[in-house]
């Protein structure tokens, strides 16, 4: 027997589209209560008298947890822990568990995506024929733009979890060489300090988490380090990058294209060096490479799971 418990989500919006079985949360709790969006000023209203706190981007701090006493336990429904006082919940005897690994497919088969279409030029295509080029032609074809292949080509990866591996296994099916570089703090014997990694390879794909080690991981002197007509891929996080030492490598040529699907603020509304149009060869996707509707669904399960395995005394993905 488990002793079901009450349950919020408090930002449902940034993980369901409307396209989810939520029914495994309804299952595992004993009420469960959603809302689309939980601001600051309403967080205690929501959270009301629920054992059980579901976020992915709202932050649950310490005065939170003082003024909630019946919290026992904080699902996070992402891998990045930030947004709650892990600190503060273990004083207070709250268990806080995340989600792990829900997007490895999804990100990989995105990191993927960006390479071919940097390496095809498919933008550059694809706009010429909105454009009318190919129409113009005065051939069967059109190769204005230097098409290159992955087939050859030698990919770098920093971060050689689970997310780094699949891109590898992906790269390989391509026929790429791969070579896994030694984060700094974390050199193991087989693996090339980044210095060292940098001037051999084609592509350079980023997989390692932000922390005081990797922030800022990829500047002006180690882009210079790489070699020239070379891709630069961040599929991790946006503060890994210097931005404008990236913005300048691509207007002066010496990389070949890069792509993002994170960047240093999210959403940019601020504005990004990166989203200024005229930047060549650079694509930018806004932070969805995790975002398939399997991986969210995935996420509800794994929420499920740790909603059930704390019931029954058991919990799983326990981060504090």
């Amino acid at each position: 027997m488990t002793n079901r418990l009450s349950a919020v989500f408090l930002d449902l919006s940034t993980l369901d589209r409307d396209d989810l079985d939520l029914s495994p949360l309804g299952a595992a709790s004993s009420r469960f209560e959603r809302f689309a969006t939980t601001a600051a000023e309403q967080l205690l209203e929501h959270l009301g008298e629920h054992q059980v706190a579901i976020t992915n981007k709202v932050v649950i701090d310490d005065a939170a947890m003082q003024a909630c006493p019946q919290l026992k336990l904080i699902l996070i429904a992402a891998t990045g822990t930030n947004n709650v006082d892990l600190d503060a919940a273990r004083r207070r005897g709250i268990t806080v568990c995340n989600c792990q690994a829900y997007g490895t497919s999804a990100v990989a088969q995105h990191t993927l995506m960006l390479m071919l279409v940097l390496v095809t030029r498919f933008e550059s295509y694809r706009q010429a024929v909105r454009d009318g080029a190919w129409q113009r032609s005065s051939q069967f074809c059109l190769l204005d733009y230097p098409i290159g292949e992955l087939a050859g080509r030698t990919l770098g990866i920093l971060g050689y979890g689970e997310l780094g591996q699949a891109v590898a296994r992906r790269a390989e099916a391509f026929d790429m060489r791969v070579i896994v570089g030694a984060l700094p703090g974390r050199e193991r014997a087989g693996r090339p300090s980044l210095d060292a990694l940098l001037p051999q390879i084609d592509f350079l794909s980023l997989h390692c988490p932000l922390t005081e080690t990797t922030r800022g991981l990829i500047g002006a002197r180690q882009m210079a380090l790489m070699k020239p007509g070379s891709f630069l891929i961040n599929a991790a996080r946006g503060g890994l990058v210097d931005e404008a030492a990236l913005l300048e490598s691509l207007r002066r040529g010496h990389l070949a294209g890069a792509a993002s699907d994170v960047l240093s603020e999210e959403p940019p509304r601020n504005g990004n060096p990166l989203l200024d149009a005229d930047v060549p060869n650079l694509i930018v996707t806004p932070h969805s490479a995790w975002g398939s509707r399997e991986a969210r669904q995935a996420i509800v399960a794994q929420l499920a799971e740790n909603l059930e395995g704390f019931a029954r005394a058991a919990p799983c993905r326990v981060v504090s």
